[in-house]
């Protein structure tokens, strides 16, 4: 197989129309977000039956020939685990690539387990161990050497024999349509992008907070993506979660209060006044617009042993499909449905899940059907 790597724009376009004629290839990527806000591309590799190639997009200033390639509606893209590199890609075009095939979700159904890792599913699939020597590389440090560029081109290297081996595989289950929607929901653009109304939530100790703090908090939040867009540094080198949270406790009105609170820097001295009006415009928000957090409901020990029931179907239906149980469904997800809150977010409750155990549970809570115990094996019983 031919191995090239592409660090001028004449070899990608030279790369990009091979890769016209081809309907499926590989891809990953390597990407820095430790000191930007938004991840650094530093590679990207691909590979067909023909060449495997690693496009340089730090040496290369404009790769719109790739993205071309890349947002052809007719050519399958398969990758590993591809949140982190879709993301990347919205976060640069707007848009996410597909179609889409990851191996990671497809070995959920192989029996392999969750979130299993790239190199262990080459090593359990194809009996080649592969080495693990630039974990750590700096991705955008240039010239890369060639046990780098080799440690990378691995990445892609044996990922169509992967894709070939689990479509086989799948067609024999008869799950070659389940897993659609699962790699739907990873190409919604929707999944990559969250209203700056709502990133408060995602603050660590935000649940500390109550009332009008939730409103200022929330400013607060929305006023730090801000900066941290316009910088395109990290949420944490602009304010860190528990300085805004303090911030959002105390309600500072003055500069000295706010420099006296644990954690205060000079980002922030020299932001006072921006941070203090924004504490401004939360306090001024009305109580019935404040922000409320989610409120956990203690079940009771009714639902508690509907939940049991309902797991214990799970993991049933699991080992019958030779699939681990977090992967149909977690016990939170169950201790909404007995609730019957979220239903619509519980995974189980679409796509293929659905059809294998998800319709069944909602058929046990409804009375539809009755769990029993059948020389000691647990059988589900349509009622009538």
């Amino acid at each position: 197989m031919r191995e090239v790597f592409v660090d001028n724009s004449d070899q990608l376009q030279q790369l990009c129309e091979e890769l016209q004629s081809e309907p499926v290839m590989a891809m990953d990527t390597e990407f820095l977000r430790e000191k930007t806000y938004y991840a650094q591309l530093c590679l990207v590799q691909i590979a067909t039956p023909h060449l495997i190639a690693c496009i340089d997009p730090i040496q290369i200033t404009d790769i719109s020939p790739f993205l071309k390639i890349l947002y052809d509606p007719d050519k399958l893209k398969v990758m590993h685990s591809a949140r982190q590199d879709l993301e990347l890609f919205h976060d640069i075009t707007q848009q996410v690539p597909t179609p889409l095939f990851d191996t990671q979700i497809a070995a959920t159904l192989l029996g392999f387990g969750d979130q299993l890792g790239y190199a262990n599913l080459i090593e359990k699939l194809l009996g080649i161990k592969l080495a693990k020597t630039h974990t750590r590389t700096d991705w955008s440090h240039r010239p890369l050497g060639r046990g780098q560029i080799e440690y990378a081109m691995d990445d892609v290297r044996y990922l169509l024999q992967v894709h070939h081996i689990q479509t086989e595989a799948l067609a024999q289950l008869g799950r070659s349509d389940w897993l659609q929607k699962d790699f739907a929901a990873l190409t919604d653009p929707k999944l990559y992008q969250q209203p700056m109304e709502d990133l408060w939530q995602k603050v660590r100790g935000a649940n500390t907070l109550k009332g009008v703090q939730l409103a200022v908090l929330q400013h607060l939040t929305r006023w730090r993506e801000h900066q941290a867009i316009e910088k395109n540094r990290p949420r944490r080198w602009i304010l860190r979660d528990d300085v805004l949270v303090e911030i959002a406790r105390q309600l500072p009105q003055s500069s000295a209060a706010l420099m006296k609170i644990p954690g205060s820097d000079g980002y922030l001295q020299k932001n006072a006044d921006a941070v203090l009006a924004e504490v401004e415009q939360g306090k001024a928000v009305p109580s019935s617009e404040w922000p409320s957090l989610a409120k956990f409901t203690r079940l009771t020990s009714e639902q508690e042993a509907k939940v049991d029931l309902l797991m214990a179907v799970v993991r049933t239906r699991a080992a019958q499909a030779h699939v681990t149980p977090s992967v149909l469904a977690s016990r939170k997800e169950l201790e909404c449905l007995v609730q019957g809150k979220h239903k619509q977010r519980c995974a189980v409750m679409w796509g293929w899940r659905a059809e294998l155990v998800g319709n069944e549970l909602q058929a046990i809570l409804d009375g539809e059907r009755h769990v029993y115990l059948d020389s000691g094996e647990i059988k589900v019983q349509t009622d009538g």
